[in-house]
């Protein structure tokens, strides 16, 4: 009998430090992580504020580059690529979601979710736009400028902007931390269909423990270091 394919890890990281520059000399924010994660799951980082776990992503991201060890993502050995190659990746690969929504403020909420696209040369970028805003109910309010939405529309749109290209990864960092809870609830309910719709693998990082509790695998980090990795059991059994 033939055996199955080995599908490859989408993150692979392996003794990951990351040494932050600050007014009182050089902090070592990560400490040695090793962190595995497969395609299409969904992984909820946890931990005390200042534990790493933002510096983490951001790694993930290619917005910042380890100061040591190996991070390999989607194929990719972020270490060694170059800043274009940094901007192609996140372009092709990532999609992120932040706290504060980073919308261009001069832009609506169509040219926003277009902007991805635009970058990478698509011709159906507005149309394509289009469709995810309708996605996550915003297809009335294509034309609005950021400062006429709320802040759970401007944190929808920054969603579609971040589901847009269909990356293999989404980045998502305390995306609920500027809204109401009720707010908070929608945005979160279409996080994560729109995840299990594209199969998409999602890194969460939250404090509240009923989002983390959605996802597959629960990874805490303290203090710079990975001290727990579990397996979330009830979504396991279902």
């Amino acid at each position: 009998m033939d055996e199955a394919p080995v599908t490859p890890k989408l993150i692979e990281a392996r003794g990951l430090v990351f040494t932050a520059a600050a007014a009182s000399g050089p902090v070592q924010v990560l400490r040695g992580v090793d962190l595995d994660v497969e395609p299409g799951e969904a992984v909820g980082i946890v931990g005390p504020s200042g534990s790493g776990k933002t510096s983490l992503l951001m790694l993930l991201a290619g917005l910042e580059r380890p100061t040591g060890g190996n991070l390999i993502v989607a194929g990719r050995a972020l270490g060694t690529l170059d800043e274009d190659a940094l901007a192609r990746f996140r372009r092709d690969e990532v999609g992120i979601v932040f706290q504060a929504f980073h919308l261009i403020p001069t832009m609506t909420a169509l040219e926003n979710v277009a902007v991805p696209l635009e970058f990478a040369g698509r011709r159906d970028a507005f149309g394509r736009a289009a469709a995810a805003l309708a996605e996550v109910g915003l297809g009335h309010r294509l034309e609005h400028y950021p400062g006429q939405l709320s802040g759970g529309e401007q944190q929808r749109v920054a969603l579609a902007r971040a589901v847009v290209a269909e990356p293999r990864l989404i980045l998502a960092d305390e995306p609920t931390g500027n809204l109401d809870r009720a707010t908070g609830a929608v945005v979160m309910d279409l996080l994560f269909g729109l995840r299990a719709r594209m199969g998409t693998t999602l890194l969460l990082i939250t404090h509240d423990p009923a989002l983390a509790e959605r996802c597959g695998r629960q990874v805490r980090i303290e203090d710079g270091r990975i001290v727990s990795d579990t397996p979330n059991l009830r979504l396991a059994a279902e």
